[in-house]
């Protein structure tokens, strides 16, 4: 299933936490410049394997590829240094620097492209630049989630990791968050996003994979499933 091309592919992936057998065989592919949504319940697998992608849980069994490059055996610091970023659920700034700060902490340049700066991260989120002198402990959940997306933007990835952006948000930070989201994918950037609002996953993806206790029971492009819902609701519990 998988080609050099490819921005990310996962085959047969197991994990554990102990003696937990979590993840079993899964295998996707995300293709350069796509946003795929991976989908399911909570507890279904989602957040681990996007632990396993960024090296944070290392799977015991199956493959890990970015762009043809092996990840699986890699620490977490020299996967982010090539080129895979995460937006982490809960968002998990550092709350004791200011925003500038939190921003440089990430900076890493990359050749080639047009790379994220301080000037396109503040283009990109307006109201980081207002507060850019703020502590980040002080920012609202919605500035906090813009501050997490710039910050691993800085790191300018060839990979995007989102675990769950809108959690906690009210609906028109959503929409803003959406729109970045969007604008993103705009620029090239090869995109998984875990995200639990429906909705929001479908507007923004190419291409959804659902897991269901820990392996994939869906695969396919988003407009199939636009156009029959159940393909993934049967998975999701959405009605």
């Amino acid at each position: 299933m998988a080609t050099d091309t490819s921005a990310l592919v996962l085959e047969s992936v197991h994990a554990y936490y102990g003696h937990s057998h979590v993840l079993h065989g899964v295998s996707l592919r995300l293709d350069e410049g796509r946003l795929l949504a991976l989908l399911g319940r909570n507890g279904a697998g989602k957040t681990t394997t996007i632990m396993c992608i960024a090296g944070l849980l290392q799977a015991r069994e199956g493959s890990i590829r970015m762009f043809g490059r092996a990840l699986g055996r890699l620490a977490p610091e020299f996967i982010a240094r090539a080129g895979v970023r995460l937006v982490p659920q809960g968002r998990r700034i550092f709350p004791s620097l200011t925003v500038q700060e939190n921003l440089a902490v990430a900076e890493q340049k990359r050749a080639g492209g047009s790379p994220w700066s301080f000037a396109r991260v503040y283009e990109l989120f307006p109201r980081l630049r207002e507060r850019h002198r703020q502590g980040a402990g002080s920012l609202s959940g919605g500035e906090q989630q813009m501050l997490a997306i710039g910050r691993a933007l800085m790191g300018n990835p060839k990979v995007l990791l989102m675990d769950e952006p809108s959690e906690g948000l009210a609906p028109l930070i959503v929409a803003e968050v959406g729109r970045a989201i969007e604008q993103i994918k705009r620029e090239g950037l090869s995109i998984i996003l875990v995200e639990q609002n429906f909705k929001l996953a479908l507007d923004l993806a190419d291409d959804v994979v659902v897991i269901n206790t820990g392996q994939v029971a869906f695969s396919g492009s988003a407009d199939a499933v636009r156009a029959e819902n159940e393909l993934v609701t049967q998975h999701l519990g959405v009605f």
